[in-house]
């Protein structure tokens, strides 16, 4: 959970400068918000860690604010880019299930959730960061109505099921897990929620409800 400390505004946009150091205050500011919370992620802390003096930080990005949304991004686009490359490799519903369970796992082990769920937890002391953070979580709607409508395709399934809809309730239900797993440091009943997802994707996968989610060349 984030602890209490003093509230931060977001400001204007980053200032140009030297790549090497941005990418080191980005990493530093990622592995400040999984081991400190979102109010241990201080300039000075962020600095600290990145070897670098505390004003590189204001310099570079402006705000506090505007570098854990860099740290954001950073994780967002990372595990984005590894979703959509276990979705183009998934072969049906089943393997993408299976899919989702892995990366699940992946996220866990790695503590990325803890990056978004500090960041949620932030946005109630940071006026404005609420309507960021929701706009960094609204291209994985996008890419899990695209991962449904492939999966969906040719079924009869595709007229009653809307895909924008099943995905902001699989965003939902996905982010969920994740955050819960986090706070218990229990994984069990979300892996349990899988195996029985796996089950009934066989179950569709025998009626010949879910079709391959790739095209034969």
């Amino acid at each position: 959970m984030a602890r209490s400390g003093a509230k931060r505004t977001a400001g204007p946009g980053p200032s140009p400068g030297s790549e090497e150091t941005r990418r080191a205050l980005v990493a530093a500011t990622i592995d400040a918000l999984r081991e400190e919370g979102f109010s241990g992620a201080s300039a000075r802390e962020i600095a600290r860690r990145a070897g670098c003096n505390q004003g590189l930080v204001f310099y570079h990005f402006g705000t506090v604010t505007n570098l854990l949304l860099a740290a954001l991004d950073e994780v967002s686009t990372l595990r984005l880019a590894r979703y959509q490359g276990a979705v183009d490799q998934a072969g049906g519903l089943s393997e993408l299930v299976q899919t989702a369970e892995s990366v699940f796992e992946e996220d866990l082990d790695a503590g990325y959730i803890s990056v978004l769920a500090e960041m949620i937890a932030g946005a109630s002391s940071t006026p404005g960061l609420g309507v960021e953070v929701a706009a960094r979580i609204a291209p994985w709607r996008t890419f899990a109505a695209e991962a449904v409508r492939g999966t969906l395709a040719d079924t009869p399934f595709s007229q009653v099921l809307p895909p924008e809809e099943l995905a902001h309730g699989i965003v939902a239900l996905y982010l969920g897990l994740e955050m819960l797993a986090h706070l218990d440091g229990d994984r069990t009943a979300a892996l349990a929620l899988f195996e029985r997802a796996r089950h009934i994707a066989g179950l569709f996968g025998a009626l010949g409800a879910a079709p391959s989610t790739r095209e034969d060349p």
